[in-house]
Formats: C-alpha cells, sequence, structure tokens
C-alpha cells in the first residue's frame, strides 16, 4: 500500500530540493533544472509546508540545510537514483525486468560469471546488473534487489538462500616447489599469504590437520584476485576458495602446495530484502541459482 498522499511530495520539488542541497544556492539550482529562481523557492516552500518541517536555512542567498533536511537529502537522493534507475530499466527492456545483484569480487568472477549465460538463455526477459561489495550494507535502503554473502546468517533484514560452504586449497607458483608437500607441517617454513577477512585462515586450516602453533605473519590481501597474482609471482603460498583456484591450476599458473583441501569459515548465500516484494526477474534468478548451486560439481 502506497504512504498517503500528503506524505508524497511532487518530483519537481524532490528535485529542487536535492539540487539546492548540492549546490547551495537556488540559483545555481535553477539554472541547473531550466526554472526560474523563483520557482525553485516555491518548491521550496510547498515542500516544507507540506512536511511541516524547516529544510533550509536561509543566509541572504546562500542557502544551507538544516538538521532535519541534511538527514531528508540522503533518503532523497537514494529514491531519485532508484526511480531513474526503474526508468531506464523499463525503457531497455519494456518486456521484462532487471536485477540488481551486488557480488563479491571473487565469486562473482570464477563462480557466477561463468554460469550466468545459462540464465541469460532460459531468461531473456531479464537483465542481470553486477556491482561489486566487500562488506554487507544497507540493502533494504539500496538501488539492489539481492547480493552475495560469505560468512553466516548474521545480515539483519534479509533472506537468505545458501549456496554452498566455502572450500579452500594451498597453492604456490610452479617454481617454489618441485612437488606438493606431504607434511603439513613444512608449510611454516615458507612465506604465507593472508587475506583480511580470512585473518585465521592459515590457523584453521593447519589446527585441521594437526599442526600445532600459530602460522608466520605475512603479506595481507583485501581481495582473492590480488593475493592470487602475488603466489603467481612467487611471494608465498596461499589459501584459495576451490572455485577461484582451478583455473590457474589448470592453466599451470599454479600448484598445489599441498594436496589437502578444507572447510572455512562459512557459506556463500543468496541474500535480498524482507521488506521488499519480490519481483519476478528476482524470483526467476533465485529459482535458478537454487537449481545451480544444487548441482553434484558445486557441493
Amino acid at each position: 500500500m502506497i504512504a498517503p498522499r500528503r506524505f508524497l511530495p511532487s518530483i519537481s520539488a524532490l528535485l529542487a530540493f536535492e539540487a539546492v542541497a548540492r549546490l547551495g544556492s537556488a540559483t545555481a539550482a535553477a539554472q541547473e533544472l531550466s526554472l526560474t529562481q523563483s520557482a525553485i523557492s516555491r518548491q521550496l516552500k510547498t515542500l516544507e509546508e507540506q512536511l511541516d518541517v524547516a529544510l533550509i536555512t536561509r543566509q541572504g542567498r546562500q542557502l544551507t540545510l538544516t538538521e532535519a533536511g541534511q538527514t531528508y537529502v540522503v533518503k532523497v537522493r537514494e529514491i531519485l537514483n532508484r526511480l531513474a534507475q526503474a526508468s531506464v530499466s523499463v525503457r531497455t527492456n519494456p518486456k521484462g525486468g532487471s536485477l540488481n545483484l551486488a557480488i563479491l569480487p571473487a565469486f562473482g568472477m570464477h563462480w557466477l560469471a561463468p554460469r550466468l549465460r545459462g540464465f541469460a538463455r532460459t531468461h531473456p526477459e531479464v537483465t542481470v546488473n553486477l556491482s561489486t561489495r566487500l562488506k554487507p550494507f544497507a540493502i533494504q535502503d539500496s538501488a539492489f534487489d539481492a547480493a552475495i554473502h560469505f560468512g553466516h546468517e548474521d545480515w539483519p533484514g534479509v533472506h537468505y538462500l545458501p549456496l554452498m560452504p566455502e572450500t579452500v586449497v594451498p597453492v604456490c607458483a610452479t617454481d617454489l616447489l618441485d612437488a606438493p608437500m606431504t607434511d603439513a607441517q613444512d608449510i611454516l617454513n615458507h612465506p604465507l599469504l593472508h587475506l583480511e577477512t580470512r585473518p585465521r585462515g592459515w590457523a584453521r586450516w593447519l589446527t585441521a590437520l594437526g599442526v600445532k602453533g600459530e602460522p608466520p605473519a605475512g603479506m595481507m590481501f583485501d581481495q582473492f584476485s590480488t593475493m592470487a597474482q602475488a603466489a603467481i609471482h612467487g611471494l608465498g603460498i596461499a589459501l584459495l576458495p576451490t572455485f577461484f583456484a582451478e583455473p590457474y591450476l589448470r592453466d599451470g599458473q599454479l600448484m598445489l602446495a599441498f594436496d589437502q583441501s578444507s572447510q572455512s569459515i562459512g557459506n556463500y548465500y543468496l541474500v535480498w530484502p524482507e521488506a521488499r516484494d519480490d519481483g519476478a526477474a528476482l524470483g526467476s534468478f533465485r529459482t535458478w541459482l537454487a537449481g545451480q548451486a544444487a548441482t553434484p560439481e558445486n557441493s
């Protein structure tokens, strides 16, 4: 149900308010929106009267936001951006829909992207737009319909579709070792590469194999891709997800440092806002993705 009309300002008033907030004067806002200065002033007055809240402080020709205005303009910009994106989507794909998906770089590049052709073939009416996000965010207030999440079911306000656990293997440059090590203890004799979001990754892997003691500190990376490149250039041994390591192993850029995989700290999920109605595009994508995750090769 849409909110009562009295709480729905006109688009013209919101555009005028956003422009003034960004540019700092009615004159500059009028020039940008191709309106007169008096028209901008009327829009601002109408908006404040409708909300019964002062949004702008007037000091001569300089206009500044009140505390309420500063809070309100953030939400206004989000809404205007989402409306613009929806309009572009319906124009470019009038018979279907779009799905704005936030992805994790490694998972998106090495697991999801190679499979998306299958989704596009079975659902040509849906356009999937991908953007990278490394950490959970306020998805209910964003333009994203869904996101890929790694870890546990600790993202508030979302539904979860479990995809798969993360399994990792140690890999290194082909000239670092003659053959994979047979004793996990020997890995401690080599430099180890670490990921910021998995600071205890090596400790868990070694503990699972009965190796006692803390692993040595080493280079730290924020993404698997840069850590993999460091490993390729001989800077150390990296723990990589199996789906990420496989292309490098197949092409001979990396080799297994030890022929043993282990479970990582969490699972991959598709998440989407609880407070938002599911669209047809999200429903189609969710059904398809569940099928992909259930296939034996992804177990």
